[in-house]
């Protein structure tokens, strides 16, 4: 097996190496803010600069076809420029939701109009989006949603809740699910819909997470009227066009070359804590936990290797986006638990205290990555997809 990049990616890597390191901004944040969560104007400005200059560069949505505004290449281009994005500390990009998740949706159920509408500006950071699926009976059970839009001549008129919605403080749009059929199976009643998030009737309240910061939202929808020109796909037919956004939702989730940075970063803090005097790394305890990591570092990079080949020699994904979204959520929470451990007491010190590790970032990342363990379809909700659909396994019988 030969992992190592062919001369033609291996001079592309080089290229985007290059570029990275003149033009990674001064203010990019550390890896514990680096979800762009924040409502603050010139920070989203200075944002959305930053996704304009990758576009200048042929940087962005590479995957997408020439027609669309991407370059039309292969999964292994995007891929390097991934990998060296997060190996330069570079700024996420703020219209990720938009890249990774409407906008394939549009190319494989939009129409023309809202094609050529809403993928120029989702590339250029014109307009920033934002996802309305949970609301709060319907997190999991995603199909069980209330949110209502009734067809009223040209228009449909939205009224419910969504909960959870990144980045709704500053969104302009948003794609949403809405039940239109209330006598149809809940998974058949369901339409998807784009909503202008100036549109009269939308009430935007930030929630304030266990890590302090205020990324997640309530959308409350008041006799909201959206075009009947913002349909995606079929009237009724939501549920189809909505998994192709959630397996790129997942996929968007999952970051292997992330997770081993995020593993070298706390292998380099059980580094310089120390155990009777003596780094923290020569502890056999402390040694065993850290070989356990990085085993399955391992794994989920090859695992991730394996799946690329796949994508290059354009065999089906299967089921790939759940593993990705289970394993590298779930082992970047356990490296996050490993840290603070490592560091006993002092591990949960905010950044306020002058007493802090690495400025505070472990227990902000354990805290946020909790979250992604649940967010994007629970842990518990990908198993049973992996084992259901990929492994031909019963369907888990649940209590009455």
């Amino acid at each position: 097996m030969d992992l190592s990049d062919s001369p033609d990616d291996a001079a592309f890597r080089k290229q985007v190496r290059t570029w990275l390191k003149k033009h990674v901004p001064g203010w990019r944040k550390d890896r514990s803010g680096d979800s762009l969560e924040y409502d603050d104007p010139k920070r989203i400005a200075r944002a959305k600069e930053w996704q304009r200059k990758l576009y200048g560069a042929g940087y962005v949505a590479m995957g997408w076809p020439k027609e669309f505004g991407g370059q039309g290449a292969d999964v292994m281009k995007q891929t390097i420029v991934n990998e060296e994005m997060v190996r330069a500390s570079a700024p996420t990009i703020i219209g990720m939701m938009g890249i990774n998740m409407v906008g394939p949706t549009l190319m494989m159920h939009g129409t023309e109009e809202q094609k050529r509408e809403y993928l120029p500006k989702i590339l250029r950071a014109d307009e920033l989006w934002c996802q309305g699926y949970s609301e709060p009976g319907s997190g999991s059970d995603l199909a069980s949603l209330k949110t209502r839009a009734v067809v009223d001549g040209d228009h449909f008129v939205v009224n419910g809740q969504k909960i959870w919605t990144s980045g709704a403080q500053y969104a302009d749009r948003m794609f949403c699910l809405v039940r239109t059929d209330p006598d149809a199976p809940k998974h058949r009643g369901i339409s998807y819909v784009l909503i202008d998030m100036q549109s009269p009737g939308i009430t935007v309240r930030p929630l304030v997470q266990m890590t302090g910061d205020r990324g997640f939202n309530e959308v409350f929808f008041e006799d909201v009227r959206v075009p009947r020109e913002n349909l995606v796909g079929k009237l009724h037919d939501g549920w189809t066009v909505a998994n192709s956004t959630l397996v790129h939702e997942r996929n968007m989730l999952a970051s292997t070359t992330r997770t081993q940075i995020l593993f070298e970063s706390m292998v380099k803090r059980a580094k310089a804590e120390k155990r009777g005097g003596k780094p923290a790394t020569k502890d056999p305890i402390v040694r065993q936990r850290l070989a356990d990591l990085a085993i399955r570092v391992e794994m989920m990079k090859l695992e991730g290797y394996r799946q690329l080949t796949d994508a290059l020699r354009k065999r089906p994904p299967g089921i790939n986006a759940s593993v990705n979204k289970l394993v590298t959520c779930e082992l970047n929470h356990q490296i996050d638990r490993a840290a603070l451990e490592v560091m006993g007491e002092a591990g949960w010190l905010t950044k306020r205290d002058a007493r802090v590790r690495d400025a505070g970032i472990w227990p902000t990342d354990y805290m946020f990555a909790l979250g992604l363990i649940i967010g994007g379809g629970t842990a518990q909700i990908q198993k049973n997809i992996i084992a259901e659909r990929g492994l031909g396994l019963p369907r888990e019988v649940r209590p009455a």
